[in-house]
């Protein structure tokens, strides 16, 4: 049988029109491509097969999170070759007419890979009822944020803020840019003693918390991850703040009660969905006072790709909706908010994943033992893919201002 890099090579190079961006190297043990730069490992035939059945970024992440492809060198600089050379129509789902489909199969034939699917990776997400039902809606939360404090504390940094950080200096570390971070916000709402304060989609208290600790305000948190509420309330415990902190373990669409003096949403919005965006809006200013302002930070993408795309889809956070910052701004405005300023972070998101990153492998084996190895390889895709997404500006993150009409 002929080597099966070479012969991959050939029919890869036909479909992106290009020379193969990374070294290739095959179960086999030959090799094509570049001798610089990562190495693309396929271990098995099982990797083409994943890719034969679900052609594009889906097969791709199912062949990487399961071990049957692996990257030697820099995960992210291999992503980075592969996304420049495919074009950007074609990302998600290459294109593929007859005569290119005749060239797959001929050649997957003659490797040995046709066959029946492959079983997806144990975790796969596959959310059931309509999307965005507060039942659905629990489950994907969970999916994502019930992974375990123990998981997340070994990527986060101390406060556990899960959101673009704030680097005033490039030199900052980690939980100094959290921290600046949340002050920024607390300025911007102008935050003071006796102010009552409601963080939407409050994560693990990081802002509630420290609002109330160094701002004097009477935080409320509102979160569907019930890991998150639990920590938030130890939290609340450990520091003395039970009169002035408390978290509700429920969905935003069941706020009720009295108007707040200022609202928070940190990154929220995204699990909301499009359709739901009205609404959600809708809340944040029937929980508003009159005059009183908000901040959100979101992020944005291309309103042609909305979503998180297929490996985020069923393997990270299922059901997010991205959307240009001009959209968000018009769905706020027509809720009745005034903006009265917005400012891109998409820079800090890189250093801040980054950072993420370089946590995750030094506590590799722990988190291998606690969520397993497949999480691992999960995470490592994630954080490479992200970084680099904002890093080319194919998504960005911005902090929007607003206040609602007296």
């Amino acid at each position: 049988m002929s080597p099966a890099a070479p012969l991959l090579a050939g029919l890869v190079s036909r479909i992106i029109g290009g020379d193969l961006p990374v070294r290739l190297r095959t179960w086999d043990g030959s090799t094509a491509g570049p001798d610089t730069g990562p190495t693309v490992q396929l271990r098995s035939r099982r990797a083409l097969r994943y890719l034969l059945w679900a052609p594009g970024e889906l097969g791709l992440a199912r062949a990487y999170v399961s071990g049957a492809l692996d990257v030697d060198g820099d995960l992210t600089e291999g992503l980075r070759r592969v996304w420049a050379s495919f074009d950007t129509r074609a990302r998600a789902r290459p294109r593929l007419g007859p005569r290119a489909w005749a060239r797959i199969v001929a050649t997957a034939a003659r490797l040995g890979v046709l066959g029946l699917p492959p079983r997806p990776p144990a975790g796969e997400a596959r959310p059931s009822r309509r999307p965005h039902t507060q039942a659905r809606d629990r489950a994907v939360i969970s999916y994502h944020y019930d992974l375990g404090n123990d998981f997340y504390q070994l990527i986060l940094d101390p406060t556990m803020a899960y959101s673009c950080a704030y680097f005033r200096d490039p030199a900052d570390d980690l939980a100094t840019a959290q921290r600046a971070k949340l002050d920024l916000v607390c300025r911007k709402l102008r935050l003071g003693p006796g102010m009552r304060l409601l963080d939407v989609g409050c994560g693990w208290g990081s802002l509630l918390l420290h609002a109330a600790e160094r701002y004097g305000v009477e935080a409320t948190g509102v979160t569907l991850s019930a890991q998150q509420a639990e920590h938030i309330r130890g939290e609340i415990t450990r520091r003395d703040l039970s009169g002035v902190a408390r978290v509700c373990h429920q969905d935003y669409r069941d706020l009720s009660g009295e108007p707040f003096d200022a609202i928070v949403s940190l990154e929220m919005g995204e699990h909301v969905g499009a359709r739901n965006y009205s609404g959600y809006a809708a809340t944040l200013h029937r929980m508003l006072k009159p005059g009183a302002p908000l901040l959100l930070q979101q992020m944005s993408r291309d309103a042609t790709a909305p979503g998180g795309g297929a490996f985020i889809e069923s393997y990270v956070a299922p059901d997010m909706t991205m959307v240009p910052i001009g959209m968000t701004l018009g769905l706020l405005e027509n809720a009745g908010f005034e903006i009265r300023g917005v400012e891109a972070l998409r820079e800090h998101y890189v250093c801040t994943v980054r950072a993420w990153a370089e946590r995750l492998e030094k506590h590799a084996e722990e988190i291998t033992r606690i969520a397993g190895a497949t999480q691992l390889r999960v995470w490592r895709l994630y954080l490479a893919g992200g970084a680099l997404a904002f890093e080319e500006n194919r998504m960005g993150v911005n902090q929007i201002l607003a206040k609602r009409a007296a």
